[in-house]
Parts: structure tokens; sequence; C-alpha cells
């Protein structure tokens, strides 16, 4: 039996990774540690305390609360923390970059310290491609877990600077840590700020999806439950103080994302209009997965097709759950000047 700390788990990947882990191991226990900002909801684990509350616990805190995380890694002995929990939307990070170094950078550092002065056996980190910087979009290139970081954005930045520090606690303390740096994630429970989940709610409201002029930047995509089954690999398998790349290779531009929801929709292209880009829009992104493929035997096994049919027909059956968080969408993508 084991215990696993979950920092972020009342959003997005957090909220599926703590579902996958309570399904797939029943016996043991998870700790969500969230602060519940605007894009933590705990209704995307009600059905976790229903199913699982005898091994779920709930905590809210803040990963910048040192007394808090180091009293609840000597209390309950986590045999791994991991580390969702980040401000992510590159939007919010023009608007407010402070709050990204905030959470992002200091926030890591003191959860790292809890880490340290209560000597777990394991911290791992979630990071995103992002802090490799982007990619041209005529180049075979892809990122590698040597690629230098070149972030162009205070959103990758500040993901940037936590692994660092992450790095950092390894080197300098012996901290035992993993990092992972994964793709676009896509899937239910997605804040609707994201591309998915905001062109799918504006559909079914009736309403056009903005894209951005450079609407060929491209993404490498991944469903949330097959990164889900790759932070599993590394738990389980990888080796402390690496680094492992997540993605599958496929690259879809924001044209072909809008144009497979207009099909789904059976709509035509007047449900389209084009938006200003926003500051530091990055090109492409495209990982190199070979290291965690080879050495932890970890594959995609979600089809983008039907992931991606499930998914919209997530939100469509879930109303209930996307509805009254439209009102916590602080960012007019439309207003890029």
């Amino acid at each position: 039996m084991a215990t696993i700390f979950i920092t972020g788990g009342a959003g997005f990947i957090g909220s599926n990774f703590v579902r996958y882990w309570l399904q797939n191991y029943p016996d043991d226990c998870v700790i969500n540690y969230d602060l519940l900002t605007y894009a933590g909801n705990l209704a995307s684990l009600a059905d976790v305390e229903q199913d699982f509350g005898e091994r779920y616990l709930f905590v809210r805190g803040d990963i910048g609360n040192y007394e808090l995380a180091l009293h609840l890694f000597q209390q309950y002995k986590p045999d791994w923390v991991v580390n969702f929990a980040a401000e992510s939307h590159n939007s919010r990070a023009i608007v407010n970059p402070e709050i990204f170094y905030q959470t992002n950078v200091l926030g890591t550092q003191r959860l790292l310290q809890a880490a340290r002065d209560a000597k777990l056996a394991r911290f791992h980190h979630i990071s995103t491609c992002e802090v490799y910087g982007d990619l041209a979009l005529d180049s075979d290139e892809r990122f590698y877990e040597n690629s230098p970081y070149r972030p162009r954005t205070p959103y990758n930045a500040s993901k940037a600077a936590a692994d660092m520090a992450v790095r950092a606690y390894h080197e300098t303390f012996g901290l035992p840590v993993t990092i992972s740096n994964c793709a676009n994630n896509y899937g239910p429970y997605q804040f609707p700020e994201k591309l998915i989940p905001y062109f799918t709610i504006r559909l079914l409201q009736g309403q056009k999806m903005p894209l951005y002029k450079s609407s060929h930047n491209r993404r490498e995509w991944i469903h949330v439950i097959d990164h889900c089954r790759a932070i599993e690999s590394v738990l389980l398998h990888g080796q402390i103080g690496e680094t492992y790349n997540i993605g599958t290779g496929l690259e879809l531009d924001i044209e072909a994302v809008a144009e497979l929801l207009l099909q789904i929709f059976e709509l035509d292209d007047s449900y389209k209009t084009y938006v200003e880009d926003r500051p530091g829009h990055d090109r492409r992104y495209l990982l190199d997965s070979s290291k965690i493929e080879s050495q932890l035997g970890w594959q995609p096994q979600i089809d983008f097709q039907q992931g991606f049919a499930e998914t919209v027909a997530w939100y469509r059956q879930n109303s209930a759950w996307w509805q009254p968080l439209l009102r916590r969408l602080a960012i007019n993508e439309e207003a890029w000047k």
C-alpha cells in the first residue's frame, strides 16, 4: 500500500491522474493538495469522492505554503509527490506574469524544500514542451531531453525556471527527483480557456471560433490518459535525476483542429473568424519521445481521431460541468493588439 501526494489535483491533468491512480491501484491512497484557484474545480472529482472516499483525501493549500506542505509530508509520509500545480495559460501570463513566477517558480521551490526537509523518497515534477522554445514550421526538427531551454513567454519561462529548481535540488541536495515534459494535452475536464474545449463550447453556444491569424502554427497532441500512463511509467520505472519527454508525434495546426470540430458539428467555415495573434505566439512544438519509449516501454494508446471525438462528446454531454466555469474566463482572445 502506497500513498501518493498530488499537487494541483483539482486541475485538468491532475484530476484525471487522481482518478487514474485510484482506479488502477486499489490498495493505494491519494492526497490531493490544491489551492482551488480559478481553474481548480472539485466538481471534476465528484465521482472520486463518491467511489474512493476512504482512499482519497482533499486538502486545500498552496504549494508556496512551506509550513503546511512540510506538516502534511511529515504526517502522511507519501511515497511519491507529483507536482502538477501550476499557472498554465499563456494568455493569462501576458496579462499578469507575476502570478506565474510566484506560483510556478517560488511555489515549486518551497515545495521542493518541504520535500527535502521531510526526507521524502521521490519528487516528480510535471513540466511542458514549451520550455524548449519553438521550432520553425518548415523544419523537421524536434526537441530532445538535452535540448537547450529557450522559453519565449512568461509562462514558458516560469516553467523553465521551475525545472531548473528541481534539477538544482537534486544536484545540490540529493533530492530524488524526476521531470517529465509533455506535449499539448486534450481530454475531459479541461478548463474552457484552452483551445479544444474553448472552441467546442463556443460552437455549442452557436458562436464563432476565434483563430489566431497564424492559424497554421502547429502543436503535438496527446490524450490526458496517455499522459497519465506515461507519468505512471516514470514513477514506477524512471531513473532518479532523469528527464523524460512525453509526446505522440502527432502534429495538428489550429486550422486542422477547427476543421475537425466543424465536421463533427456539421457546420461551415462561417463559424471561423480570425483575430490578432497574442504576443510571443510560438510556432511549433514537437518532442522526441524515444527515451521513455525505449527505456520505460511506454507508448501512446489512444488514437487521436477517436480520442478527439470522445472529448467533444464529453463536453456536449457535460454542460453542467462547464457552464459555471464560463464566468471565470478572464481573457478576451479576440482583443489582442
